[in-house]
């Protein structure tokens, strides 16, 4: 492992420049063309218009069906979409990295299962979409956290070991809630909220819910961030990180839950989707390489674009929206196979 100045690091770190810089400006082409396309289609120039007008506080340029389309649909869903897309990918990421496993995903610690139990009681006790999303984002973290309980009463075992099966035991104990609540539900009203919202679906994002969920995925960005070199020595193991001078189980407890904590607040805003934050991180680390410093930016990137692209093609594809976890099953089934049939040897 190369210190943060040396030359091989620098030099690795310039050649990603130029490769990050042009996913981000296909992502800004992406989210303009994102804001454009739908029933209602809308004009690059009318964008930029409404954009201009909406920042000089003057009315009177704008069409007031343009500015409705575009400040109270089309801008906060591509809003939201880049923020979970994103927020998946990075949660991937780590996760990937601290259990050394190419087939971990956002959901090993059963988040996104817990996050649906807890939206699942609230549609099934009838409150405000906004109660609901409470819900979602408390099921979310009080499952992790029951898991790295459950982990930490365990003693004799791999640590790593013992907190996915935990994981996945205490996600099929959510699963069976689930359908529990499932069998309660009214099958006229509430069944079918609760079937859509596991599925996961963008489409009645609100500005208010980007804004509710944006502070939570940049808390837990700041300390992937600032943590980025010894996330680096995560990755070689418990045994070389402490040789090097790292707690890894003190590091391992904060990276967790800076991820799961993003996990959970784009979760109860989106519902449950699949397959971005397990595909993307494979794909960006074919594309810039394992240090985590580039790593984490490009998976971001390429996570945000990947749900834009299938978010864009779930509201125009045919007249009844198709829900995203669907789609992106479709997509990053058959590319995850792809990564496994050509990708390297080494992971």
């Amino acid at each position: 492992m190369n210190p943060p100045g040396s030359p091989e690091r620098q030099r690795a770190r310039t050649a990603a420049g130029p490769i990050i810089g042009v996913l981000a400006a296909g992502l800004l082409l992406l989210a303009l063309f994102a804001i454009t396309v739908g029933p209602y289609p809308v004009s690059v120039d009318q964008i930029f218009v409404a954009l201009l007008d909406y920042a000089g506080g003057s009315a009177g340029l704008t069409d007031a069906q343009v500015e409705t389309v575009l400040f109270s649909v089309r801008i906060p869903r591509v809003l939201a979409a880049l923020l979970v897309g994103a927020a998946l990918a990075a949660a991937g990421t780590v996760y990937q990295g601290l259990f050394r496993n190419p087939l971990v995903s956002p959901d090993i610690l059963g988040v996104s299962t817990g996050a649906g139990l807890g939206a699942a009681l609230g549609i099934l006790l009838s409150m405000p979409v906004v109660v609901t999303q409470g819900f979602a984002f408390a099921g979310g973290l009080g499952t992790v956290a029951l898991v790295y309980a459950v982990a930490t009463a365990v003693r004799g075992h791999d640590p790593m070991l013992v907190l996915v099966l935990a994981g996945v035991v205490l996600g099929a104990l959510a699963g069976a809630c689930i359908s529990l609540v499932k069998i309660l539900a009214d099958p006229y009203d509430q069944l079918p909220a609760i079937t859509f919202w596991l599925l996961g679906s963008l489409a009645g994002t609100q500005p208010d819910d980007v804004w509710s969920a944006l502070p939570f995925v940049v808390v837990g960005l700041v300390p992937l961030v600032l943590l980025r070199w010894r996330m680096n020595l995560m990755t070689l193991g418990d045994e070389e990180a402490t040789a090097l001078g790292i707690d890894p189980r003190r590091l391992r407890v904060l990276l967790v839950a800076a991820a799961t904590l993003m996990t959970a607040s784009v979760v109860a805003v989106a519902g449950v989707v699949g397959w971005v934050g397990l595909v993307m991180p494979h794909i960006a680390r074919l594309v810039v390489g394992p240090n985590f410093d580039r790593l984490l930016p490009a998976a971001m990137i390429l996570g945000a674009g990947y749900l834009l692209a299938v978010d864009t093609i779930a509201r125009t594809m045919a007249d009844t929206e198709t829900p995203l976890g669907i789609l992106t099953a479709f997509v990053g089934a058959p590319v995850f196979l792809w990564l496994l049939a050509t990708g390297r040897r080494s992971w």
